[in-house]
């Protein structure tokens, strides 16, 4: 005649197995929880020792979680025992139907436990998503674009305006849009050269009156000003890299690492004489990868 487990040790088996579900499921809340004080913490400003204290909490925890349930509620390693006797003890069936019980209790509670660790995980990806809005602002078009305007009057880097008589033949001057003199990406070179020498590309005969052409001082190479000018050769020059740029060509390289020409300034001169600008550059200024996806 078969022995049926006791209700006690039913009920011991149910109460170990309910033991174990809290053990797990604290792990992974205690996980849930560590990854949204990190990211709570981060969001009001970051500090790196609280963070990196809610970090390893939060991969230790759901470590632990793991661990047990793989140690303590599934099977592991090879089962080995003896053929013979075939054989059981009723203590034996006994004690099985208890392990059995204690067994239907952890599997009934799985579903729980696996949203706990889904829950864990999920927090602790979003915690590792989170520093990216350390990148900033979508750049957007800002790479394509400068503090030029259409209008907008040409000044010196101490906010003098300048007209178009400032310039001889043969000058170079830095300039700004007014009202961004501290913006980089917005410097050009303004010089003059004598009228019939310019060989303007299509579309850009009305760029440069009265021998006035500006073309963005930001190296296409590198990046670097390129502020020196020869007026025999019309030649512009990188100090950098030692680029060379053709005035009279639409600034194309002629000699360097430069493969870009820079970027021409549409220049217009208004009633009182003063220099303004038709519209911002028509092309991304600096190295040429910034506009790589325009070129195809």
């Amino acid at each position: 005649m078969e022995l049926e487990p006791s209700s006690e040790d039913v009920a011991t088996g149910r109460a170990a197995s309910r033991r174990l579900e809290a053990l797990i499921g604290g792990s992974f809340l205690l996980a849930t929880a560590s990854a949204a004080a990190l990211i709570v913490v981060y969001w009001l400003g970051g500090q790196v020792q609280l963070e990196g204290v809610f970090l390893s909490v939060a991969l230790g925890a759901v470590g632990l979680g793991l661990g047990i349930w793989a140690h303590r509620a599934m099977p592991s390693g090879n089962q080995v025992d003896e053929r013979h006797p075939l054989a059981s003890t009723p203590q034996e069936r006994a004690a099985f139907a208890a392990d059995f019980e204690q067994g239907e209790a952890v599997l009934a509670r799985r579903g729980l436990l696996l949203v706990l660790l889904g829950g864990a995980a999920g927090a602790i990806g979003l915690a590792a998503l989170v520093p990216v809005r350390s990148l900033g602002e979508r750049p957007g078009q800002k790479l394509a674009e400068t503090s030029w305007r259409p209008g907008s009057r040409l000044v010196t880097s101490d906010g003098r305006v300048v007209d178009a008589a400032d310039l001889a033949v043969g000058g170079l001057l830095t300039v700004f849009p007014e009202g961004a003199v501290d913006a980089a990406d917005a410097q050009t070179v303004l010089i003059r050269v004598e009228e019939g020498l310019l060989r303007p590309r299509s579309g850009r005969d009305d760029w440069a009156p009265g021998g006035l052409i500006a073309y963005s001082k930001v190296c296409t190479h590198a990046g670097c000003p390129v502020g020196l000018y020869d007026a025999r050769s019309h030649q512009l020059l990188c100090p950098c890299h030692q680029s060379l740029f053709d005035v009279l060509d639409g600034a194309r390289p002629v000699f360097g690492p430069a493969t870009r020409s820079l970027p021409q300034l549409p220049l217009d001169v208004d009633a009182a004489g003063t220099l303004r600008a038709r519209s911002d550059f028509r092309e991304p200024i600096g190295p040429g990868y910034w506009d790589r996806d325009r070129n195809g």
